[in-house]
């Protein structure tokens, strides 16, 4: 059987820099005979967690594209994060989604501990420290180490403006090989 990937893109944009390494991840991920499958959150309707504790059940209640989403993380043996830098951390839309993790706390988490993750992130400053990836990176290590995630890499890099990546052949081969890796370990 092969290997199941999940990938979350974060990006507002459906084909910003993010997006493109995500796919990048995906080819690599396919060429080793993973299946993968992409989702694209912002098309998502996606509500925040409301701290009503009624997930104590083992299930969220809030009807919305979130609980098609669930079986998906459950079944997928890696999980990919793909986003841009917002305002010095993940973008939003990412983080409604992982802040809707929340509703396995009452199963330990089950459904999402123990698999293996990778990060994909871009900034649009030089610096991986000024631009606020350093806050995305610590965010991810901090969630997969409470999870007791196996971290399989992250690539990320400077992308301002749409396309830029394309424009950066080794970013574009490090997602590819990430990919690779995620189908083989």
């Amino acid at each position: 059987m092969s290997k199941q990937i999940l990938i979350l893109k974060g990006s507002p944009r459906e084909r910003g820099n993010s997006s493109v390494l995500a796919e990048q991840v995906a080819a690599g991920a396919r060429a080793a005979s993973a299946e993968v499958e992409s989702i694209y959150l912002h098309g998502l309707d996606i509500r925040p967690c409301d701290g009503c504790d009624l997930c104590n059940t083992g299930a969220c209640i809030i009807e919305d594209d979130m609980q098609a989403l669930y079986p998906k993380l459950e079944a997928a043996n890696a999980i990919v994060l793909a986003t841009p830098v917002y305002w010095f951390t993940i973008s939003a839309q990412l983080k409604l989604c992982i802040d809707r993790w929340y509703g396995f706390q009452y199963t330990s988490w089950k459904q999402v501990r123990g698999k293996q993750f990778a990060l994909v992130l871009t900034y649009g400053d030089t610096d991986l420290y000024t631009s606020g990836g350093i806050n995305a990176i610590n965010t991810f290590e901090t969630m997969c180490r409470f999870l007791k995630a196996e971290v399989i890499g992250m690539v990320y890099g400077t992308a301002n403006d749409i396309g830029d990546v394309e424009k950066q052949p080794e970013l574009m081969e490090r997602a590819y090989k990430l990919g690779q890796k995620l189908a083989t370990v």
